[in-house]
């Protein structure tokens, strides 16, 4: 559902709609589309909150290798969860904006589009941002996937270089690797994790193992 929702309120919904060059564009497709404006911005927060599950199960799943480690990957991975909601109240706002609220009254036609654009592009720094909390934390989810024994560790090894192209948002001039690069190859690894869970799931017994282990440390 996080891939689904991302995919859709991303790649057929906003940028569709938002052209970061042309105020006066971004103000007309808004506004002439807001039911859809309107399901993209549901649509982000349910990609969060199921983001947040997911985040909780890894936890459960991984915490048997490395209970320190995984609680981190929790907390960092939250952490952009947080960041990355917060951030989609600056791209709903410019529907607001635009729409004659008389709170902002004195401002002109031409001043409005201006701050709706600065606000979606708002929105897309702090989405930025939360991606790179998500390589730090996919980076120890795959590290903790990569040392389980109950999992494949290709998929921890892919997983770990997927992530690590993420942390390039940490430092936002930064053009390589290039957005969509990472986002396919990202992409296409989840789906790698999500069938083999579906489909074989862990090694029952090992896990159990790990489990006892770690439970006998505490």
């Amino acid at each position: 559902m996080t891939i689904i929702g991302g995919i859709f309120a991303q790649g057929f919904v906003s940028n569709r709609l938002i052209s970061f060059s042309d105020a006066g564009v971004t103000a007309n497709n808004l506004l002439a589309n807001q039911s859809l404006f309107q399901m993209s911005f549901t649509v982000y927060l349910i990609e969060m909150a199921c983001q947040v599950a997911a985040t909780a199960l890894f936890y459960i799943l991984l915490s048997p290798v490395s209970r320190n480690i995984a609680l981190v990957a929790a907390f960092i991975d939250l952490t952009g969860s947080i960041i990355k909601t917060l951030s989609r109240l600056f791209y709903i706002t410019p529907l607001f904006v635009l729409s004659g609220t008389p709170a902002l009254s004195a401002f002109n036609a031409d001043q409005l589009r201006a701050l709706a654009l600065l606000l979606l592009k708002i929105n897309d720094r702090g989405a930025a941002l939360a991606l790179a909390f998500f390589g730090v934390s996919g980076t120890l989810t795959a590290y903790l996937i990569f040392r389980s024994t109950f999992l494949p560790r290709i998929l921890g090894i892919l997983g770990m270089i997927a992530s690590a192209g993420w942390l390039r948002f940490f430092y936002p001039p930064l053009r390589y690797p290039p957005f969509m690069f990472i986002a396919l190859f990202a992409i296409s690894v989840a789906a790698l994790e999500i069938f083999w869970l579906i489909v074989f799931g862990v090694d029952e017994e090992r896990w159990k193992e790990r489990y006892r282990l770690s439970t006998q440390v505490l």
